[in-house]
């Protein structure tokens, strides 16, 4: 299978050299993780030895949850049995934020609390992350319609459209099977999101991310697709299994630019410029377009949005004046941004001064606004088994949650935070108060006597295990910036897990989001609480 160029790939400037020879890169969220096949998917299919649909064929959910209906009816049941509480809070959300801490397991962020507390200096297990401090916590189920561990596609299809859906597929009911062109193009399969709901409601819409702004999580507000690689022409070609054709098949960049409600964004920053430009062209990167179809999409939102401005590096961005224009563009790398860790402080942004700006353009409007910011990079961080950089972009996206608390006003803006799905990241062993969270844990050994890793994953690259299948002393390995922690399996790269994942609100209606609920009811309690949408809402159910 060809490789995945460009597409979630990492970049050299993304990840430090020694890491980089340690993995690779291209495998990260390569599709044949997703539908299966051998380590040739070409020759599987050829041969038939494999379905090329494993994940349609043999892993089919419920046929009832086919029909965006039945996920619809979840939610308003669930909406209904909170509001037969005492309800605590009759305050209407102007504006709705919704941070995304993706691949941001619960044991990620009491990890990344603790990493917190010691770069204080302290023990760090005291220590709390500023969306803990928020005044309700529940729990989301992240499982989609046919897989029991997700992708970051059908989960944001379930927190932003509120149905849950087939692992790669994104804004599509579960009717359509994985690469069916045709029936992701079928208006009787495809899903709104709370994104077009806000708009519709008169309402400001952005995104923001560190992945690419054609990435999953980010083009669940907005995209309808069989294939969340689908990102330009070229890669429905490429991933079509050469069944589908860009003539009869839009793009997910496409989308963005020409469909509602993307070409309807107010502001949308992050990376990916390559998807947008074609191949003739070569990007303020230094990297060619991507585009076979020789569409500047970039210029087409121009000339869409001849208020709006295109913002290429950190400088620009900061420069913009936020009152004097109509729309914003930022994409700070060809691909996905880089870690913050390895970051050019003068190229690209944090997500935190990504955060303001957006919050300056879209609060600009009377009747409120709903953004998405999503922490992409925790996800890649754990996918190579490396909490140094997972941990350090979860303190990143604290950090912009914590901007956004400061900027806006709490009565009227309902925040709330969550993640799409889990790793399987453990904090092990009995390690005494205040042991390094990145380093050894000097308190327990295995049967051997040798000392483990406090942090370690079920799947990944190391094990670290010698000729005869014991494992080594790592005390002069860990704790160095490009240290792999340990897994039990050796895979290629590290997986998702099945866990539930957190969710933290606050502002109004926050009370709303505790206890255990379906990932796909989060958007519907978002309109419930910002009176938005063709669902039960606040408005309605107080006259």
């Amino acid at each position: 299978m060809t490789r995945f160029v460009g597409i979630i790939v990492v970049l050299s400037a993304l990840v430090a050299v020694s890491l980089a020879a340690s993995l690779d890169m291209s495998e990260i969220h390569n599709q044949r993780q997703f539908v299966g096949g051998s380590e040739t998917v070409s020759k599987t299919r050829e041969s038939n030895l494999i379905d090329p649909n494993a994940m349609g064929k043999g892993k089919t959910g419920p046929e009832e949850e086919k029909n965006a209906q039945f996920w619809y009816d979840l939610a308003h049941e669930e909406i209904a049995r909170k509001l037969e509480q005492p309800q605590v809070d009759k305050r209407k959300a102007k504006n709705i934020i919704m941070f995304l801490g993706d691949g941001m397991s619960l044991s990620t962020v009491a990890a990344a609390r603790i990493h917190k507390g010691q770069l204080k200096g302290n023990p760090g297990e005291e220590d709390s992350l500023s969306f803990e401090k928020f005044p309700y916590t529940g729990l989301s189920r992240t499982y989609c319609s046919n897989a029991q561990v997700p992708d970051s596609a059908c989960t944001a299809t379930a927190y932003l459209c509120g149905v849950k859906t087939n692992i790669v597929a994104l804004g599509v009911t579960a009717a359509v099977n994985f690469n069916n062109c045709s029936g992701s193009e079928d208006p009787a399969n495809r899903l709104t999101s709370i994104a077009e709901w806000a708009q519709n409601a008169g309402k400001s819409t952005g995104i923001v991310t560190t992945t690419t702004l054609t990435h999953a999580s980010p083009s669940g507000a907005y995209a309808k697709t069989t294939n969340r690689f689908f990102e330009s022409d070229t890669d429905i070609v490429t991933y079509g299994e050469g069944q589908n054709d860009p003539a009869t098949c839009t793009d997910i960049a496409t989308q963005l630019i020409t469909q509602t409600p993307g070409k309807n964004f107010d502001v949308m920053l992050g990376g990916g410029i390559g998807k947008f430009l074609p191949n003739t062209i070569t990007d303020p990167f230094n990297k060619k377009g991507e585009r076979s179809d020789g569409v500047n999409l970039l210029s087409r939102w121009q000339g869409m949005h001849p208020g709006g401005v295109l913002a290429y590096n950190r400088d620009q961005l900061l420069s913009v004046n936020a009152s004097k224009i109509t729309n914003l563009i930022g994409t700070f790398r060809s691909g996905v941004m880089s870690f913050h860790k390895m970051a050019d402080a003068k190229e690209e942004p944090t997500l935190k001064e990504m955060t303001r700006k957006a919050i300056e353009m879209v609060s600009k409007n009377p009747s409120g606004y709903f953004l998405f910011v999503e922490g992409g990079l925790i996800d890649y961080g754990n996918h190579y088994n490396s909490p140094t950089y997972s941990l350090d972009e979860t303190l990143q996206f604290e950090e912009a949650i914590q901007e956004a608390v400061g900027m806006t006003n709490p009565e009227e803006t309902l925040i709330v935070v969550t993640s799409d799905h889990a790793h399987p990241l453990t904090i092990s062993g009995y390690p005494g108060r205040g042991t390094p969270i990145l380093g050894l844990n000097q308190d327990d050994t295995d049967v051997n006597g040798v000392k483990y890793a406090t942090l370690n994953y079920a799947v990944g690259l190391e094990q670290y295990l010698d000729e005869n299948g014991q494992r080594y002393d790592l005390s002069d390995k860990i704790g160095k910036e490009d240290f792999i922690h340990p897994s039990y399996i050796r895979g290629v790269i590290g997986v998702h897990a099945g866990d539930d994942v957190g969710v933290f609100a606050t502002g109004p209606q926050s009370h709303l989001f505790s206890g255990v609920v379906q990932q796909s009811t989060i958007p519907h309690m978002m309109a419930y609480a910002g009176c938005i949408g063709d669902g039960p809402t606040l408005c309605n159910t107080q006259e």
